[in-house]
């Protein structure tokens, strides 16, 4: 077994590899299927059909975005949460769902990163869906565990054998720093899937958007400190966002004069 790590267009994509099969951790963005046609077949030598499953570990764009099109693609099977309704639910979902791509590309533009059409699905349509503790279904070396804070369906997933756990954005880091993410919707569900995280004790850690490493108990120590108390929503992102955008034109004013 390997797990690759792609570099995505404003993610880490990790794909696991066996002889016979693969599986990405995470459903990418809708940026991502280029690169990903493009590691199959020019690194890996061999088919983008061998990717059997995809698990979406939550719905934002860049670990969801890419799911249904790499289905329709190569027929693998999406993987999710056990919910009996769409994190995207109703008026007020839909439009969550066209703020968070706007934040995606946000992100995008803050990292110098081309703007690409990252549309996708606000309704997720699984193949299967798992609870905690329950194995993958042909990578039974794979077990995923409910990790529900920055939303309401958040997995994780770990390689039994080598106690190597994808986290998606469960951790964050901020200026060099591993922090919780933004945002943080049911803050009291973040800090116990941090205390199940550490109690787990992997060898690694697995971060969308910081990489691979190895935690302490102080590093779980802040990060239990540093965890909102209260909820941290879209609302909070946009004013933050256009606090940026008005303090830029007013830099950008002072410099001209």
């Amino acid at each position: 077994m390997k797990i690759h790590v792609l570099k995505g267009f404003i993610q880490n994509i990790f794909l696991v590899e066996y002889p016979d099969k693969c599986m990405l951790l995470d459903g990418c963005s809708k940026a991502d299927f280029a690169c990903l046609q493009a590691f199959f077949s020019d690194e890996l030598k061999r088919p983008l059909s061998d990717l059997k499953v995809v698990v979406v570990t939550h719905m934002h764009p860049d670990h969801a975005g890419c799911a249904h099109y790499l289905r329709k693609k190569t027929g693998c099977k999406i993987i999710s949460c056990e919910k009996q309704t769409q994190w995207y639910e109703g008026v007020k979902g839909r439009l969550a769902h066209i703020i968070d791509i706007s934040l995606a590309l946000w992100v995008a533009g803050k990292m110098n990163r081309p703007r690409k059409n990252i549309w996708y699905p606000a309704h997720l349509h699984p193949d299967l869906t798992l609870t905690d503790k329950q194995s993958i279904p042909g990578f039974d070396d794979w077990q995923v565990f409910e990790t529900p804070g920055h939303t309401d369906r958040d997995l994780s997933v770990m390689h039994i054998p080598s106690k190597r756990i994808y986290v998606a954005d469960l951790i964050v880091k901020v200026k060099s720093k591993l922090s919780p993410p933004f945002p943080v919707y049911l803050p009291e569900l973040y800090k116990q899937s941090l205390l199940k995280l550490q109690a787990l004790q992997p060898n690694s850690v697995m971060m969308a958007h910081v990489g691979e490493l190895t935690l302490t108990d102080e590093d779980y120590t802040q990060l239990l400190i540093d965890a909102p108390t209260q909820p941290e929503t879209n609302k909070v992102a946009i004013i933050r966002m256009l606090k940026g955008k008005l303090l830029g034109k007013k830099l950008g004013l002072r410099d001209k004069s």
